[in-house]
């Protein structure tokens, strides 16, 4: 019996592909894959591992017991993305990330990937899915929630009532899904800035609603508080959380994360009462 923690599944590059000329595919397998199991979530994420260079790390190898017993200049860096699917027959999982160029650490390390390389990850985790009884759905996203949006479509039947929001930069950015998406193209602005201005221009159907909206925290912040706020969506109705932060990586992002969440919940407690 393997003492490796169940969390932690080390798997290979199969192959990758670029699916748009900023979004690259991996698909990773291997028997290193066999614990991994999903919970039904179409929002299921993983934390991929990126050892840091120069160090010779304990085996079996385990992120809490690196940083436990090594110094804090060795602990690997951690980067969240969603699964985009899973075939547990296959052994095969998909990942795709955003790359702009040299810019981060795990865009370029996936478009330099090449069948065989090592990929070491934590997970999965996640927590949403879109309820099939709610009346209509509400979608919104840049391209980081692109993967969980899309996996949330495949899951909704042809006759369902969708609302779903994307933006990315241009044209060539976009993706085709099972439901017709809207797409907004950054054009220079802002992050986020054209998927507020059409959520607040939308004609919200009648009947209950299930929402997800994911992506950077800034804009994020502005839906949440209009959906709550402004349109008395309850919180039970909102899968809506900030990926990523403009200007922070992803160590810093998690390291806010919470306090920055309970400000915005203490802020539209304030306005509610």
């Amino acid at each position: 019996m393997s003492d490796k923690p169940r969390d932690h599944h080390r798997g290979v590059v199969l192959r990758s592909e670029r699916v748009t000329p900023h979004m690259i595919r991996l698909v990773v397998g291997g028997e290193g894959l066999r614990d991994f199991a999903t919970s039904g979530f179409t929002d299921h994420y993983v934390k991929l591992v990126f050892k840091v260079e120069g160090f010779d790390y304990p085996e079996p190898f385990e992120v809490a017991t690196v940083r436990a017993t090594m110094p804090r200049e060795a602990w690997p860096r951690l980067r969240t993305y969603t699964v985009r699917a899973w075939d547990p027959d296959a052994l095969e999982l998909t990942l795709d990330f955003v790359h702009h160029g040299d810019k981060g650490l795990a865009g370029p390390w996936a478009a330099a990937a090449e069948p065989g390389d090592e990929v070491l990850m934590l997970g999965p985790g996640g927590g949403y899915a879109p309820d099939l009884d709610a009346s209509w759905h509400l979608m919104v996203g840049d391209e980081s929630a692109l993967p969980a949006i899309a996996a949330a479509v495949e899951r909704l039947p042809q006759n369902a009532v969708a609302h779903v929001f994307i933006e990315v930069d241009g044209p060539e950015e976009e993706q085709k899904l099972d439901l017709p998406v809207v797409y907004l193209h950054r054009k220079g602005a802002p992050v986020g800035t054209r998927l507020v201005e059409a959520v607040r221009a939308l004609d919200f159907p009648g009947g209950d609603v299930h929402a997800f909206v994911h992506g950077e925290a800034g804009f994020v912040k502005e839906l949440r508080r209009h959906l709550r706020v402004e349109r008395g969506i309850p919180m039970e109705r909102l899968s809506i959380s900030g990926y990523w932060r403009l200007g922070v990586d992803d160590e810093g992002w998690r390291a806010v994360k919470k306090d920055w969440n309970r400000q915005v919940e203490a802020e539209e407690e304030a306005v509610l009462r």
